[in-house]
């Protein structure tokens, strides 16, 4: 079985989940230079990455309709973990936001708090907040793609795996 980590990339909470539980990597804006604070951010999620074994890392897209700003930041965070897991070796999917929320909640455009309830109504395992229940969803995915599900999913929810950007060499 291939093991797989989800990711939910974020400048101040990234959220990583594997089959064994969840975390977070918290930054602060000050904490770190600009360049230094993706740096630590990827790093760390690499570091879960080989910790965890994974053959897969089901990673969120980035969310091109966002304005929360800092979009050159998350843009540079996403392709720096992607950079350093390609190096590793490592196949990365990439879903998006919506696809996401249809995988959990069967809407493409729900909320981060309903994505919240829909885990922890869903799935066994347990998050403390929506960076975690995102990277729960995205873990869910990738185990789902492979045929080994972490919940049985209604097909409505499922139709959000066409969506995905699967790595190749990684089949079902």
């Amino acid at each position: 079985m291939t093991n797989v980590i989800g990711v939910d990339p974020s400048l101040t909470c990234t959220g990583l989940a594997t089959t064994y539980g969840c975390e977070s990597i918290k930054t602060k804006p000050n904490q770190f230079a600009p360049l230094a604070r993706l740096q630590h951010i990827a790093r760390a999620v690499c570091e879960a990455t080989f910790h965890a074994e994974a053959g897969l890392v089901v990673m969120e897209g980035l969310a091109f309709a966002s304005k929360s700003g800092m979009a050159g930041d998350r843009a540079g965070l996403h392709w720096l973990i992607r950079h350093f897991l390609d190096a590793a070796g490592i196949p990365v999917a990439i879903v998006t936001p919506s696809a996401r929320a249809k995988y959990a909640t069967g809407k493409g455009n729900a909320g981060k708090d309903e994505v919240l309830i829909a885990v922890v109504q869903r799935l066994p395992i347990h998050v403390s907040d929506n960076n975690e229940a995102d990277a729960a969803v995205l873990l869910a995915m990738g185990l789902d793609w492979l045929g080994t599900p972490l919940a049985v999913m209604p097909a409505t929810h499922r139709t959000a795996l066409d969506k995905v950007e699967w790595p190749e060499g990684i089949k079902p």
